[in-house]
This record gives C-alpha cells, structure tokens and sequence, in this order.
C-alpha cells in the first residue's frame, strides 16, 4: 500500500524530504496521534506533537517524509503557511487551521 501511495501522490510541501522537523518519541512509536503542528514564525520550522507535555527528552528530529509517512494525514496541512498551526481532537476528525499569536 505505501507503494502505490508514493506512486500516486506527489511530494505536497514546498519544504525538502529531508527537512529536520521535531516530533515526539511517543508518535514515532506509535503510542499518541499527531494532534497539533506548528509552522513556526521564527525559522519556518515544523513540530508535530501530540497536544501533551514537550521536554527534550522526549524530542526527537526526524526527517519530514519520516513524519508523512508515519501519519499520511499531515500531507494535508502541506500548505500550512509560515506562522499558522494547525490542530484536531483526535485522528478521526479534521484538521482545524489559526494563525499564531506573537
């Protein structure tokens, strides 16, 4: 199945493949969703976390194909301008977008 998703779809974000991104250990095992990402004002960076508590010795960087094919449905928030985050209840719903705040 991943095949024919690559196969199908284009790479959507203007960012590379191989961006450094932050995520959480926790997603990237698979225990919590990704419930809210962020396209940070400040350097254009993307976080994609669970809504719960970040330290860093629960960060991780990863590559951002990592996150998109961990969690296919961030592929939709590939237009998510610089300084906006986006965020859902859980999986099954639907992303919802705002602008950050300074």
């Amino acid at each position: 199945m991943n095949d024919s998703r690559r196969a199908d779809d284009e790479w959507p974000f203007e960012s590379p493949q191989n961006l450094a991104v932050i995520t959480l250990d926790r997603i990237m095992d698979g225990s919590n969703p990704v419930l809210y990402v962020t396209h940070d004002l400040d350097d254009g960076g993307w976080q994609f976390l669970d809504g719960g508590d970040v330290t860093e010795e629960n960060a991780m960087i990863v590559a951002l194909s990592q996150v998109a094919e961990h969690d296919p449905s961030i592929r939709q928030l590939a237009d998510l301008p610089v300084g906006w985050y986006a965020f859902r209840e859980s999986p099954g719903h639907p992303w919802e977008r705002s602008q950050q705040t300074q």
